[in-house]
């Protein structure tokens, strides 16, 4: 990295620091601050690239996928040779943006964010971009949050619409008091069973880092406290006021204290099958599951089958079993990161 002179950064950030709610002593702490993205696909890639160009201190990137043809449509950093390459995500965001500002340190961790790994990971980090496509890491998230007390930006988009709230621990409601489970495997889409629009992991991402921007700088007060829920092809934007569950006495995190994911009481396991190249998921919630409310959702993507205990789904790229508890059976690779990878995929959370 490249020694951050004052000529650079007047130079460079000239405009950022004319708006005179940064102004050049915000610049200065942004120049100061250390923000971790976790997931570096549509969201994500956004999210770096903007806080790369306003001038982050240090950016952790952290993501277990790697980079393919599909990704291209909204995941704005990569290009075909990426995707040709196969590189990993946060490998390949590393390399755009050391070509975009050298003068920010990137730090890519090909890793999968769990709660064996969360606290170093997190460790000196002043706020936190989500950039997933599950919920389980999400409520890890927040659980890290909470703990170590550092504010992170939810984030989601999937089809046209999308969600944001910003979570500043004991200032705000946290994830848990508008989400105090996590849902059923397969009940929520995704943007392999959906689709998505472009435009909406844009604007969600950039909604997020504005809301970090405001946090780095100081100007917490500031900050977008409701849920934002947007939908870009019905033309809506709804605000929802989010009532604290800390003072109801109903969260298990602001009130209690409970830091049940980040304890790995909820964590979704995987076990590599005995002589078969196949991954085995099991999710500790061991809700049942609507298998044909799934197969649904599925059989446009590939061929589905099922009965009143299981079901099968086949594409190009995987072969997933279902079982009505809530395990998986992910074939073809003995690779757990790639079997969660394609799980989350496709089934969701």
């Amino acid at each position: 990295m490249k020694s951050k002179s004052v000529s650079d950064t007047l130079e460079r950030y000239s405009r950022q620091i004319l708006f005179s709610e940064v102004g050049s002593q915000g610049q200065q702490h942004l120049i100061e601050s250390r923000v971790a993205i976790v997931g570096c696909g549509a969201l994500g890639t956004v999210q770096a690239e903007i806080l790369c160009r306003a001038g982050i201190g240090h950016l952790t990137l952290i993501d277990r996928d790697f980079v393919e043809k599909s990704n291209l449509q909204r995941q704005t950093l990569f290009n075909e040779q990426d995707a040709e390459n196969s590189l990993p995500k946060a490998i390949a965001v590393k390399q755009h943006l050391n070509k975009i500002n050298s003068l920010v340190d990137v730090e890519a961790q090909v890793v999968d964010l769990n709660y064996l790994n969360a606290e170093s990971l997190m460790e000196g980090i002043d706020c936190i971009l989500d950039g997933t496509d599950n919920f389980e890491t999400r409520f890890l998230l927040n659980d890290i949050s909470y703990k170590k007390r550092i504010p992170w930006i939810y984030g989601a988009a999937v089809g046209s619409s999308g969600l944001t709230m910003t979570i500043i621990p004991g200032q705000t409601p946290c994830f848990r008091c508008i989400m105090e489970s996590l849902p059923l495997p397969g009940s929520t889409p995704t943007c392999d069973t959906a689709g998505i629009l472009s435009p909406i992991a844009s604007i969600v991402s950039s909604l997020q880092v504005t809301e970090a921007i405001k946090i780095l700088t100081g100007k917490t007060t500031q900050i977008n406290s409701k849920l934002l829920c947007l939908d870009i092809w019905k033309n809506s934007w709804q605000w929802l006021e989010i009532a604290s569950s800390s003072k109801s006495h109903d969260c298990p995190v602001c009130h209690s204290g409970k830091l049940e994911f980040l304890k790995g009481n909820h964590s979704t396991s995987t076990t590599t099958l005995c002589g078969r190249d196949s991954v085995q998921i099991f999710q500790s919630e061991g809700k049942k599951v609507n298998l044909p409310e799934l197969g649904r959702r599925l059989q446009l993507l590939g061929t589905v089958s099922f009965n009143r205990f299981l079901l099968r789904f086949k594409c190009k790229d995987a072969e997933i079993i279902v079982f009505l508890d809530g395990r998986s059976i992910v074939k073809g690779t003995s690779n757990h990161q790639l079997a969660r990878s394609l799980y989350s995929r496709y089934i969701g959370n």
